[in-house]
């Protein structure tokens, strides 16, 4: 009797000792989290599922002339080295614990949402750092590749290509960074709060690719890193928030407030505009369907000297490519015309950040970025269209009456050194640019 007993107590034993135990991974236990840190998660979430399928959209342009890189039919996120608490608004926010889970897909995704993925080919695990960089690998190696799924699912992807310049959003914790590189812009969340339209993330994927495009070759004179591999950049290219990517951003943001004490940008949100976004944000709320018509002369001119004052305040490479936006401006229009996409998304995406007063980010043109676009779009006959847009204000008037406000001619930005030396703070040259210099392993766990 005593040896029949002894099994079942055992494994009685076993199973109640893995109960104490508790979950194997993270699980929303309801505490108290950082709520500005959970916005940022969600916004961050819901950029990604804009993006992901204008990428799969933008691939259709089997441009010959550009340069490529390798992209996936999902996006994927973990809350891997994050703190305890964190974790937690990883699940709250958007489902995701230490695993590798996908955040976004293309309509034509071999993964659905919220999928587990514990293997890449024939490496296998729940580190979902480890599985970043293995994804990463076999992504970049543009063949089709095996992954095996925590429901025990085997599944093949096909990485596709697109026209370089990866576009991704700022990590949670620092929603207003924007950096932009020849390899991979980051753009501040804010973004998503003015809910572009599929043609709008449209523009935006283009605009970055031809910021690549055109201001790529500029850039690399500047300062060129040429080691990807098991770098954190290679990581962040496909999950920008990751724990080790969000660390280096917050201190590239450290790094640069602490050289800048005095941004332009600062002094014109105290000085300029301060009214007319809370003006804004009340016609929002109010819901007005003509939010365009209503907003006012003054404000469109504030808002526009903002996004100029943010554009001269760029620093390192991204101030070198803002000399290459209007460019990245005819490029974008010309590739949606391309794409049978509505050219004008860039107008009616500029539009909507104006009635917010966003205008830290590079989609919101100054005046002389509103004026050149608008000549290119004048000359395919779209000049009613675009003043009917902008809420019934001429561009070349408001260029007129705001002056010519070129990017050297703006409020000096901060220098690290000087215009021509970046200077010896790994942030100098920005953010992307560092994560080139930064190895895999370089940020500490945090448990």
């Amino acid at each position: 009797m005593t040896r029949l007993l002894l099994p079942a107590l055992l494994a009685l034993l076993t199973l109640l000792a893995g109960c104490a135990s508790g979950p194997r991974f993270t699980v929303d236990d309801g505490r108290p989290v950082n709520e500005p840190l959970l916005g940022g998660m969600r916004a961050y979430g819901a950029g990604e599922r804009l993006i992901r399928p204008a990428i799969a959209r933008s691939a259709a342009l089997q441009d010959r002339d550009c340069d490529k890189q390798w992209e996936l039919p999902f996006a994927v996120a973990t809350s891997a080295g994050w703190g305890e608490n964190d974790r937690v608004a990883w699940v709250r926010a958007l489902q995701v614990d230490e695993r590798l889970t996908v955040i976004a897909i293309t309509q034509d995704s071999p993964l659905p949402m919220g999928t587990r993925i514990n293997r890449i080919g024939g490496q296998a695990g729940d580190d979902g750092e480890h599985l970043l960089e293995w994804l990463a690998d076999a992504r970049d190696a543009g063949r089709p590749f095996h992954v095996g799924t925590a429901t025990g699912k085997d599944v093949l992807v096909t990485p596709f290509e697109v026209c370089r310049g990866y576009t991704r959003f700022a990590p949670p914790n620092t929603p207003q960074l924007q950096d932009y590189h020849w390899l991979l812009s980051l753009h501040p969340l804010e973004l998503t709060q003015a809910e572009p339209t599929p043609d709008e993330a449209l523009w935006m994927v283009l605009w970055t690719q031809g910021l690549s495009e055109e201001g790529g070759a500029r850039m690399k004179t500047y300062h060129y890193a040429i080691k990807i591999a098991g770098t954190l950049y290679n990581l962040a290219t496909l999950a920008s928030g990751v724990k080790a990517a969000a660390m280096a951003a917050d201190a590239a943001i450290s790094a640069a407030k602490s050289a800048a004490a005095n941004v332009a940008s600062d002094i014109i949100r105290q000085q300029l505009i301060e009214q007319g976004k809370a003006l804004a944000a009340q016609r929002v709320r109010d819901g007005l369907v003509e939010a365009a018509q209503q907003v006012s002369r003054q404000q469109v001119l504030n808002v526009m000297q903002a996004a100029a004052a943010n554009r001269g305040s760029l620093g390192g490479i991204s101030r070198i490519a803002a000399t290459a936006f209007e460019r990245a401006d005819a490029w974008a229009f010309t590739r949606m015309a391309a794409l049978g996409a509505p050219p004008l998304a860039g107008f009616t995406l500029h539009q909507k950040l104006i009635e917010r007063s966003f205008y830290a980010n590079a989609f919101l043109f100054d005046a002389d970025r509103l004026a050149a676009l608008n000549k290119v779009a004048a000359a395919r006959g779209f000049e009613a269209e675009v003043t009917a847009i902008l809420g019934g204000f001429r561009a070349d008037a408001l260029l007129a009456e705001i002056g010519a406000m070129p990017l050297a001619s703006a409020r000096a930005s901060f220098s690290f050194e000087s215009a021509d030396d970046p200077g010896a703070g790994r942030f100098s040259r920005g953010l992307v640019d560092a994560m080139l210099e930064l190895p895999i392993e370089s940020a500490p766990k945090q448990k």
